[in-house]
């Protein structure tokens, strides 16, 4: 388990000083910090299909990159190469569990947890990234340089690694182990291996407009919604045929707004595309369905967590009506049991204590046997 140390700084207060406004280093964030998964086993990782990885490198002056999954990395030697893996909190449980002090945050707002392994001299080059980003070493130390916010003149130094042209340092530090960075969007920064290291980075990524109008046209157009045309009945007749009078204008707005302002339909929307999984999932669906006999006795005794990568979510207004949005999909579910689905969406793991009140109510029961069933959620041991 990962305790978070903000230097005496409470929750709100770093949201207020640097939340989105400015960089800034957390020295022994984590204390007695120790790696959650060693850099063979990342390297394994990226040898799968399913795992989002990358290998990033110099051949000479050029930057190189290369997409997993990979076969080996002997090659590449034992300096100058950064290995990238994606969404590890899709497929490492103790990995994930970086995450978990972070939850200050909405984890609506989470994108995943990126790590890397480094050898000396390793890095991607200097960047900006779009979303904000707590940088966590690990083992080994990185020497980090961070600019200030300003207009950036990006180039591209490879067809995937997209760099920024030489800035000046607002931070320059080196990272040793328990070292958390803190980075906004925006903010030019650039890591640099002094040794082997492993570094884990938790992005919490914003959507753009553009995204939520295009995933929202896409909702529309799957559902069937938005297709009602535009009707003028009371129309006079005009003088000028090439002109676009100001009412026609509001006509044509009011038809986008009156379907944003309908909150049946962008709710739905939101819950759905907010719970979309990022990166895949690793599924495991049950052998055999579970029965309700034994689904009733386990949570007794037994605490269920949450697939990796997995999202749930609820609004604060429509959850009492008995509404939640699990993987992309919309659940709905009797009144009575919403304490527990909150306990579902607000925590990665729930005990069996928690549990315990609802092993026998029928809605729930329903509920978490195809939860279960799909590898949604999983039973771990009550100790765990």
């Amino acid at each position: 388990m990962f305790t978070l140390d903000l230097n005496q700084m409470s929750q709100n207060e770093f949201l207020k000083e640097y939340w989105q406004k400015k960089p800034v280093v957390i020295k022994q964030g984590f204390k007695n910090f120790a790696d959650p998964i060693l850099p063979d086993e990342l390297a394994g990782l990226a040898m799968e299909e399913a795992v989002e990885s990358r290998l990033v490198y110099k051949k000479g002056e050029e930057w190189q990159a290369e997409f997993g999954p990979f076969e080996k990395y002997e090659h590449l030697g034992d300096s100058n190469w950064s290995l990238v893996v994606q969404a590890l909190d899709n497929f490492s449980e103790e990995a994930a569990e970086i995450i978990e002090p972070f939850r200050f945050i909405p984890h609506w707002r989470l994108d995943d947890l990126m790590a890397s392994f480094a050898t000396k001299g390793g890095g991607v080059g200097p960047h900006v990234d779009n979303y904000d980003v707590f940088i966590c070493q690990g083992s080994g130390k990185r020497h980090w340089r961070v600019g200030d916010n300003t207009q950036q003149t990006e180039v591209i130094a490879h067809e995937a690694l997209l760099h920024v042209e030489p800035f000046e340092a607002i931070i320059d530090v080196e990272l040793e182990p328990g070292d958390i960075l803190y980075i906004p969007p925006g903010f030019p920064h650039e890591g640099i291996a002094l040794e082997p290291s492993m570094s884990f980075s938790v992005g919490f990524r914003a959507n753009s407009t553009v995204s939520l109008l295009s995933a929202l046209a896409d909702h529309l157009i799957d559902n069937e919604l938005g297709t009602e045309l535009l009707a003028d009945p009371e129309r006079q007749a005009i003088a000028h045929s090439g002109e676009i009078t100001n009412n026609d204008y509001s006509s044509l707005k009011n038809q986008l707004t009156s379907l944003l302002d309908n909150d049946q339909i962008f709710k739905n929307f939101a819950g759905k595309f907010l719970t979309n999984a990022k990166h895949e999932l690793d599924l495991m669906p049950a052998e055999e369905p579970f029965e309700r006999e034994e689904v009733s006795q386990l949570l007794t005794i037994h605490n269920i967590k949450r697939l990796g990568g997995l999202r749930a979510f609820y609004f604060e207004d429509t959850i009492n009506d008995g509404i939640c949005y699990i993987n992309g999909e919309q659940k709905n579910f009797a009144r009575d049991i919403v304490p527990v689905i909150k306990l579902l969406c607000d925590q990665s793991i729930v005990t069996s204590t928690e549990l315990a009140p609802w092993h026998d109510n029928d809605e729930f029961l329903s509920l978490m046997m195809d939860l279960l069933d799909q590898g949604l959620w999983f039973w771990v041991e009550a100790s765990e």
